[in-house]
């Protein structure tokens, strides 16, 4: 086997485990003595949860404000924070949520030392100043599992509408100091969350697994979290208190960090690159919009490997997973290629994942949408494609 040079950037330290965000008093108190606590709006400040955060860090000394984040973050909202807080005296950030809430505390702890605005540092749209850091030491937690923002360097903000983006602050720096990772807050995650975001999970899984810097320690992570996926996911779509679905849930958590980790090393592919122009136009969760493309868009990949690239390593990835996935043990690339679809197919429809059409997308948006797909996630899918295959992945879910 060749080993060809590859990079492993930073990452958190982690705590995974049923109970571990009961130890974040005592990782916060390393720090010093005032926390910035990033919340959503209600569900985790309406848990046993936040009292028992809030009393752990009061014995620990230590004195909290709180900052809620409602929704997608923009860059507006974090600057907000940032001007709140700078000067404050802040010595740990500690964000506690989904995606948004993280991606939120990720860029606040970033600019709380300097008290400048982030769009001096966001990729493309910002005015390109590069970030030398320091960062204020950053607690991430998560209470859903869909992003892997605890394990990534990048803070993803938006601006939705007409001339709107999906762009992110991104830098070593902001890696998480700590990923507390407690599957038991998943517990009162509904369905339909559960559903777009495990599928975003597995969808970053995939990508990685296919990306064209792909590396073999990725693969192994990648592999490792998409077999827990596979085990868990519907157990923990189905829900309840019952020990399948507390396994299934704490393999969805962990297929959701191992998912960040391999992203932020390798990179993503092309249903990343058109879920950051659909979400940033249009009202649409960037888990089912993940969840609804992939099927269609690992077809399209398929077909033009087999056209352009035949000896790409991808397509035998993509045939093992398809074989994982199935249970199938032909060694035809074709047929495994098959389960693979007919596989993430019945996924798609199992979920009900909802056509793009749902959230006001019209065929007449696909041309805006493929020019605005080319960021740095299509730049390592594992094939160019061209903008009638990128518009035909959204033509098919329209």
């Amino acid at each position: 086997m060749s080993f060809a040079a590859f990079t492993l950037s930073r990452l958190p330290r982690i705590e995974f485990g049923s109970g571990v965000i009961g130890k974040i008093p005592e990782l916060a108190a390393r720090y010093g003595d005032q926390a910035l606590l990033i919340t959503g709006a209600r569900s985790f400040r309406q848990s046993p949860h936040w009292n028992r955060l809030v009393t752990g860090l009061r014995e620990k000394g230590m004195r909290t404000e709180h900052f809620t984040v409602s929704g997608e973050p923009s860059p507006q909202l974090v600057d907000e924070a940032v001007a709140r807080y700078f000067g404050t005296g802040i010595s740990v950030v500690i964000a506690i949520g989904g995606g948004s809430v993280l991606d939120a505390g990720k860029a606040i702890a970033g600019l709380l030392p300097h008290g400048n605005s982030v769009l001096d540092h966001l990729e493309g749209v910002g005015r390109g100043i590069p970030y030398t850091g320091p960062a204020t030491p950053f607690i991430a937690a998560p209470t859903t599992a869909g992003t892997g923002s605890e394990a990534t360097k990048n803070a993803v903000l938006s601006v939705q509408g007409e001339n709107g983006y999906k762009k992110s602050f991104r830098d070593e720096a902001l890696v998480p100091e700590y990923a507390v990772v407690d599957p038991d807050l998943l517990s009162t995650c509904p369905p339909a969350l559960i559903a777009a975001d495990g599928m975003d999970a597995f969808t970053q899984l995939l990508e990685s697994y296919v990306s064209l810097r792909a590396n073999p320690l990725t693969d192994t992570l990648a592999w490792s979290g998409m077999t827990a996926f596979r085990d868990g996911f519907f157990h923990a779509w189905k829900g309840g208190d019952g020990e399948q679905a507390r396994q299934g849930r704490a393999a969805i958590a962990y297929a959701s960090l191992i998912s960040g980790i391999t992203l932020a090393q390798v990179g993503l592919g092309s249903v990343h690159g058109l879920a950051a122009p659909l979400g940033a136009f249009f009202p649409i969760p960037h888990g089912v919009c993940c969840g609804t493309l992939l099927a269609e868009a690992t077809r399209i990949n398929l077909a033009a490997l087999a056209a352009r690239a035949p000896d790409s390593p991808a397509l035998a990835k993509y045939a093992r997973v398809g074989r994982l996935l199935s249970g199938q043990t032909s060694d035809s690339p074709v047929s495994a290629h098959a389960a693979l679809l007919e596989t993430l197919t019945r996924w798609q429809d199992t979920l009900e994942l909802p056509r793009l059409r749902t959230f006001g997308v019209g065929l007449d948006d696909i041309p805006r949408i493929v020019a605005n797909s080319r960021g740095s996630s299509m730049q390592t899918n594992p094939v160019v494609l061209n903008d009638d295959e990128a518009g035909e992945i959204v033509r098919r879910r329209h």
